[in-house]
């Protein structure tokens, strides 16, 4: 790798994946510099969610994000000349990265005992809900249920909720995130070694991981955690408060007794009467936890006569935490530059937003936006240079319909 290329600069991923998991997982190794190529199938098209856009190929806003900075072929994994030419694409990768049902890519004879057989140095990373072995392996799994049983449902929102679901496919963008996470580790380990790997991730590991310390409660105290709505087990107080205007609201979060005082002083310069600083059974953060409601009330009765903004102004300078609660559109509307998305021209769009990778690197680039594929695209070009197939051999291919 060239001084100052991206981090994955030169690194072969084949992708099969589909949706939103694994297409996420490669989107950020794209975002790093590797070259990932999906594997798609005009027989079988990826076009997840429907959205405000669609183009005529199929593709919708929500594929044009998730896919961006790849390449596109097509095979027909059920014709034998297609999956020949699959297993010679994985021969010449550095990584396969799938999350079909478990079981899947080796009936087709793509799994990984098969494949690393041409190619010992490979890393496979499968991604299936509940993994590829075990007594849940083929269950079928969506977003929805594996939040249910991995426990988020009892542990989101309040205590009077019904079972609360984190919205925008939590499991999808947690399970890539950690598969990115592998394969980059993986890699490196590879430099020692130089050998492959199969990593059996499975998405219900991925969310019980990320509620640690609630499954340590658990352990202790043998009994589930209550569900604590916007409110903290350690921190008082705190919470979203209603502010002047409709469905304006400010969230608050008091972490010492030093922004307890803060709070109680703004309070109080405009509600005298609101005795927050000089109640003694306020002092301490345990006597504010038990006392929650009553303190809530008075800081309410505050913040609704002021707008959101000029609540979270107030409280910032004094150094409390606070911030008014935004829409999605207010984040785009700021005018306050954001590494977390960006703009890039899509020709089935024009200018279209895109989320970023939220990284800034000293010593190195990462890569522009690049539009996403449209089906097929690449399938020549990738078959060349990958391969190094003729127009001829090629052409055959697309004769015997396998690349379709």
């Amino acid at each position: 790798m060239k001084a100052g290329a991206p981090p994955l600069s030169g690194v072969r991923v084949l992708d099969f994946g589909h949706v939103l998991a694994a297409p996420f997982c490669t989107r950020l190794l794209a975002d790093l510099g590797a070259d990932v190529v999906r594997i798609e199938s005009s027989k079988h098209p990826d076009y997840p969610w429907p959205s405000s856009y669609r183009h005529p190929d199929g593709r919708h806003a929500s594929y044009l994000n998730t896919n961006r900075n790849k390449r596109s072929v097509t095979l027909d994994l059920k014709h034998p000349a297609g999956r020949d030419i699959a297993r010679r694409l994985a021969a010449a990768a550095d990584v396969v990265v799938e999350n079909f049902s478990a079981g899947v890519m080796s009936r087709l004879g793509l799994g990984y005992e098969t494949l690393k057989t041409s190619n010992p140095r490979l890393i496979f990373a499968s991604m299936s809900g509940y993994g590829n072995s075990g007594p849940r392996r083929d269950w079928t799994s969506m977003n929805m249920n594996l939040q249910g049983y991995a426990g988020l449902m009892q542990v989101t929102g309040a205590a009077e909720d019904p079972p609360t679901a984190i919205s925008n496919s939590w499991n999808d963008y947690i399970g890539g995130l950690h598969t990115c996470y592998a394969i980059i580790g993986a890699l490196t380990e590879r430099e020692a070694t130089g050998k492959g790997i199969h990593l059996d991730i499975g998405q219900f590991e991925c969310s019980v991981s990320m509620i640690a310390p609630l499954l340590l409660f658990s352990a202790v105290k043998h009994r589930n955690p209550a569900r604590m709505g916007v409110r903290s087990v350690r921190f008082a107080p705190q919470g979203v408060y209603r502010c002047a205007g409709q469905d304006e609201w400010c969230a608050i979060s008091v972490h010492d007794d030093r922004q307890w005082r803060a709070l109680a002083e703004a309070v109080e310069k405009t509600i005298p009467g609101a005795r927050l600083a000089s109640e003694a059974r306020f002092a301490t953060v345990s006597g504010r936890m038990r006392h929650h409601d009553e303190i809530d009330e008075r800081i309410e009765a505050w913040t609704g006569d002021l707008p959101g903004a000029e609540v979270e102004a107030r409280l910032k300078r004094t150094g409390v935490p606070a911030a008014r609660m935004r829409r999605v559109r207010d984040l785009l509307e700021d005018g306050v530059p954001s590494m977390a998305y960006k703009r890039m021209t899509e020709p089935r769009v024009g200018s279209m937003l895109t989320t970023a990778l939220p990284v800034e690197l000293s010593e190195s680039s990462l890569p522009g936006a690049t539009p996403a594929p449209g089906l097929g695209q690449h399938t020549r070009e990738v078959l060349r240079e990958w391969l190094e197939l003729s127009d001829t051999e090629i052409a055959g291919l697309e004769g015997e319909e396998a690349l379709v």
